[in-house]
């Protein structure tokens, strides 16, 4: 399979997974203050809202592989 992103597109694929990543380095650090969890669950969530529409729109412009012809076999000579 192939597919082609053009570099905006890639820019929010690369955004929303660093939010993603961003959220859950917060929500697992120990040595934050308090108000570590509020924000880091908000970075999951609009990580997570925002991946989800960008995936299906570069699972959408894939392209499928062209079907394969059948081999024919070719028989030499005539009778």
């Amino acid at each position: 399979m192939k597919t082609e992103i053009s570099l905006p597109d890639l820019g929010l694929v690369a955004m929303t997974r660093g939010m993603l990543g961003i959220g859950i380095g917060l929500l697992a650090a120990n040595k934050l203050n308090g108000a570590r969890k509020p924000v880091g669950l908000a970075l999951v969530a609009v990580g997570l809202a925002t991946t989800v529409p960008l995936l299906l729109d570069v699972l959408a412009s894939m392209e499928q592989p062209a079907p394969r012809k059948p081999r024919v076999r070719k028989t030499g000579g005539t009778a």
